[in-house]
């Protein structure tokens, strides 16, 4: 497992901390601050959610298939099919669903530590580079694109669909592409909205906390 991988541990209590000033605590707090920032709204972190996504469109698409399958044959050869590209389907659906919700189980975990670590002091300068605007501004409009397509496949295309003309498996098959795509562009707004509702109560909004340290760089008792 690489060590990007794991969670660094919360800060420690007030009681055991032993940094000898205040700016090893600042060096400490940025370092795990810009770990989780980048495990949270990182490009990769982006790139992977599709990549879950497009592997969940890709079931869902061979589920849909199957059911165009058993809606168009009658014979024992395309039963057989369907239920081969449904089990197929079901193969790449249920792994992607579990690892979506991993990811957003460790991201709540992610936003707990960003307030533990964020909290411990202030660094205005240091801070800059942690507000991610550009990583936050792709999340927003790729997830908001993302939605928009979605919400109109899951609407319109059934809407518009003709009795006679239009099958519910391709119906049922655009609507599940739909809801898929919104899912997923709802899930990146939240997180992108998230990151900055804690810039701007954490690293900017919050009064600053008592300095641990002293000018002369003797700890507070």
């Amino acid at each position: 497992m690489s060590r990007r991988a794991l969670l660094p541990p919360p800060p420690p209590p007030v009681e055991i901390r032993s940094w000898p000033d205040r700016e090893a605590l600042l060096a400490d707090r940025a370092f795990v601050l810009g770990e989780l920032v980048t495990m949270h709204v990182g490009r990769g972190r982006l790139v992977l959610l599709w990549l879950w996504g497009a592997l969940c469109a890709l079931g869902w698409s061979l589920v849909g298939t199957a059911i165009l399958t058993f809606e168009e044959s009658y014979d024992i050869f395309g039963a057989v099919l369907g239920v081969v590209l449904a089990t197929l389907g079901a193969c790449c659906v249920v792994p992607s669903v579990v690892f979506v919700v991993v990811g957003l189980r460790r991201d709540r975990q992610i936003r707990r530590l960003l307030d533990a670590w964020g909290k411990l002091d202030r660094d205005p300068v240091g801070d800059m580079r942690l507000r991610a605007s550009g990583a936050s501004l792709a999340w927003v409009l790729s997830s908001f694109a993302l939605c928009a397509v979605g919400l109109y496949a899951c609407v319109a295309v059934p809407a518009g669909a003709r009795a006679g003309e239009d099958t519910y498996g391709a119906v049922a098959l655009v609507m599940g592409l739909g809801m898929i795509g919104w899912l997923l562009g709802l899930i990146g707004v939240t997180k992108a909205f998230a990151h900055r509702r804690w810039v701007l109560r954490v690293l900017v909004g919050a009064p600053g906390p008592e300095p641990l340290f002293s000018v002369r760089g003797g700890a507070h008792r």
